[in-house]
């Protein structure tokens, strides 16, 4: 995406403002996210961005090329939403049941904490990581719990957590 120029040509603008129009091909920082056009001062242009390929000479070709890479890039986030839409309202109508060791008062001798929560979903078939799973700290206690998960930024659930004795032997 980047535009290779010849040995001593100039980048130049196209009016006399001192501003030149670039294509961003990454994320520069105080300055804009890929794919955006933005109007920087010829020297900032000429001396950095173009040469350490973070941007390009925003040319017809090139705001087509992006836009129609921003159309595909926006089809396949509402694709993915939807299918992780479909994941939340089945983990929602399920139930997570771990077993831990436990006294007389329902204390446990360790703790349940997020990691221990995504694996019984994984081992469902779910697919969450303990990074989803918003939990203000470790269960400590026997007992029903209601536990948060952020699938995404605007995807939220919620599944239930029992947390049961386990079974001795005698």
């Amino acid at each position: 995406m980047v535009v290779k120029r010849k040995r001593g040509q100039r980048i130049r603008s196209k009016d006399r403002n001192g501003g030149i129009e670039l294509l961003l091909a990454e994320d520069v920082d105080n300055l804009g996210e890929q794919g955006q056009i933005v109007r920087v001062k010829p020297g900032y242009a000429r001396n950095y961005l173009v040469p350490m390929g973070l941007a390009t000479v925003a040319t017809d070709a090139n705001k087509q090329m992006v836009e129609s890479h921003r159309k595909r890039q926006e089809e396949l986030m509402v694709a993915r939403r939807k299918q992780t839409k479909a994941i939340a309202d089945k983990i929602k109508d399920y139930s997570v049941t771990l077993e831990a060791n436990a006294t007389e008062e329902g204390q446990l001798y360790g703790s349940i904490v997020a990691a221990d929560i995504a694996k019984s979903l994984q081992n469902a078939g779910y697919p969450v990581d303990a990074s989803h799973i918003r939990m203000d700290g470790p269960i400590k206690g026997l007992g029903m719990y209601t536990i948060p998960i952020e699938l995404d930024k605007q995807i939220n659930t919620e599944v239930k957590v029992w947390v049961v004795p386990t079974a001795s032997i005698k």
